[in-house]
């Protein structure tokens, strides 16, 4: 049982480490001055979503080895999910209905992103589009994150599993998207 727990403490310490790195990941000023998603909670919340499933997806191409430390990774969103709710001084009766709410949006948003990239063509665009609510899917600037996205997706397969597992993977430079300046 003592085993147990510390392989439980292990994964979820990997976890909060590649949970950090989405977040510092999502909050490239680069996604928010040259890309205009909104640096608000719902514009930080689509990004942290987004680079969410992107790891979770390379995690999920792993079976097995990759479902501990996925598990504690979802678990780490929804915490920080609770904790920046109660931040932004949404009462205590009214964070868990709206916890759910961010889980579910989640959850949705993977299913979408996962049948867009299956799809191909621009049905990628169009699901970013239809989340970051606003941008048309013909905007440059959805296409320059949508080519981040596939970017990214690349990137962490060619990374090796114990890599990601481990918390040692990096995300590509946002910075060198093809795109001006607004």
């Amino acid at each position: 049982m003592l085993r147990s727990l510390k392989r439980r403490a292990e994964f979820q310490r990997k976890a909060g480490e590649i949970y950090g790195a989405i977040v510092t990941q999502a909050r490239q000023p680069v996604f928010y001055a040259r890309l205009g998603i909104p640096d608000t909670p719902t514009g930080r919340y689509e990004m942290v979503v987004i680079h969410l499933f992107l790891v979770l997806e390379r995690l999920r191409g792993e079976g097995a080895s990759g479902e501990p430390v996925a598990q504690e990774l979802v678990d780490a969103f929804v915490a920080d999910m609770d904790d920046s709710l109660r931040e932004l001084g949404t009462g205590d009766i009214g964070v868990p209905r709206r916890v759910k709410r961010a889980a579910a949006g989640f959850y949705q948003r993977s299913k979408d992103y996962r049948e867009a990239i299956g799809a191909g063509g621009r049905a990628l665009e169009l699901a970013l589009a239809r989340y970051l609510r606003g941008p048309d899917p013909g905007e440059p600037r959805i296409a320059a994150l949508a080519e981040y996205v596939r970017a990214a997706m690349a990137s962490l397969a060619g990374q090796q599993a114990v890599e990601v597992i481990g918390g040692g993977f990096s995300f590509p430079d946002p910075s060198a998207l093809a795109m001006a300046e607004p």
